[in-house]
């Protein structure tokens, strides 16, 4: 496995990626496109046999130092159960960690659907640090983990 900074030919992969997850909404999809195609953000991809298998998009906060923010993980569902999500995120907070970072936050969903996420945060060593009910919508939570270097 092979865990580098996206290069732009990686585009289709990232979003090939994203499109066989079944919990990302339309909407969540096509976010991960506008990051991509905005830039600005940075990408790290997992490649298996030349092809990306995963990517995270993280980035700096504003006004902070050195606070970065996970914006994205995903891992295609081939992958998953085989270390790949773990590794991605130990390559990620490696790349935080040369650049600085003390802090990366990851939010996520309260929903049901995102239970698995948020199990996978608390598995990799984040602390849940605060939960904004109803902040997507009636019902859907943002839950906020940090993982502090």
């Amino acid at each position: 496995m092979i865990f580098e900074p996206a290069k732009p030919e990686d585009r289709q992969g990232i979003l090939a990626v994203t499109a066989k997850i079944d919990v990302f909404t339309d909407e969540e999809k096509d976010t991960v496109r506008e990051l991509w195609d905005d830039g600005g953000y940075d990408f790290l991809v997992a490649r298996r046999d030349g092809r990306v298998v995963g990517f995270t998009c993280y980035g700096e906060r504003a006004l902070t130092e050195g606070t970065y923010d996970l914006f994205w993980i995903a891992v295609d569902p081939s992958e998953r159960r085989l270390g790949t999500g773990k590794s991605l995120m130990r390559a990620t907070e490696a790349e935080v960690q040369k650049r600085g970072g003390r802090i990366l936050i990851a939010e996520t969903s309260g929903m049901e659907s995102y239970a698995s996420t948020r199990a996978f945060y608390e598995s990799v060593g984040y602390q849940k640090e605060a939960v904004i009910r109803d902040f997507y919508k009636p019902g859907d939570d943002l839950v906020v983990y940090t993982l502090h270097f």
